[in-house]
């Protein structure tokens, strides 16, 4: 049996809930809480050095990165096949998955904080912040915190993230142009890795993005009718920390568009 330790609404550990539904793989919840610090107990880094969620533990072998634990239930379990066969979708779906952990995560992050969950902080003291932000071992990180909580939309690492998000969903539009999926003709990881990240911008009440781009627009929807959506996605969403994002979202609406439309 598969155990998968996961915080409910955070985007990589989305992407591996995807895939399980799409294999209808039995799997064992271990939740994680980020918002608790859970990923930094002694425990968990015995699993997951990193502090980050998802990890898997499969027959005694654990597994962690999002992308690497798709790859790898895609080959314990071969059908459906989420991979194209065809060298060139294949390549094509791995571009999509590559840009997820070398970009476009790291700025859904800044992009989340800064727009919502940076009101989570604002009230805490100073010591009580430095003790929030010293649970991050990694200084850059910890440090990038810090702005997005400080000086959120102001933040010198703000308009350049919103940027490579409004670059991602003018990507995904000129690709659906051509073909019904982001690979090609079938549904592949590239299609459960982006998913989390539009729920994301449409959980900021981002979803303007896609208004004039009807060929995403109409992917999301084929998106949110598949089986694996409600399992994954919809049923793991706590109310409180969606009413923040959207919130906040809408309040800052305005501006992050005035952003995007000046790039």
């Amino acid at each position: 049996m598969i155990e998968l330790y996961h915080d409910h609404m955070a985007v990589c550990a989305q992407k591996v809930r995807i895939v399980l539904a799409e294999k209808s793989l039995d799997w064992e919840s271990r939740p994680v809480s980020i918002a608790a610090g859970e990923q930094h107990a002694p425990a968990y880094l015995a699993l997951n050095p990193n502090g980050l969620v998802p990890t898997i533990v499969d027959d005694g072998t654990v597994l962690y990165e999002s992308t690497v634990i798709n790859e790898y239930l895609d080959d314990r379990a071969p059908l459906p096949a989420l991979r194209p066969f065809d060298p060139v979708a294949r390549a094509r779906m791995r571009l999509w998955t590559k840009q997820l952990d070398e970009g476009v995560h790291h700025a859904t992050g800044i992009v989340t904080y800064s727009m919502a969950f940076r009101h989570l902080h604002l009230d805490k003291s100073a010591a009580e912040l430095e003790a929030y932000l010293a649970r991050f071992p990694d200084p850059r990180r910890r440090e990038r915190k810090r702005l997005d909580i400080i000086e959120g939309m102001d933040s010198p690492l703000f308009r350049d993230a919103l940027k490579r998000l409004g670059r991602l969903v003018a990507d995904m539009e000129a690709a659906l142009l051509r073909q019904p999926w982001l690979a090609g003709d079938a549904y592949s990881l590239a299609d459960a890795g982006l998913t989390p990240y539009v729920v994301r911008l449409e959980h900021l009440s981002l979803a303007r993005l896609w208004e004039r781009r009807p060929h995403l627009a109409a992917w999301f929807g084929r998106i949110k009718a598949r089986a694996s959506f409600a399992p994954a996605i919809e049923q793991w969403i706590k109310p409180n920390e969606l009413d923040v994002m959207r919130d906040y979202g809408a309040a800052n609406r305005g501006r992050a568009l005035e952003i995007l439309e000046a790039s």
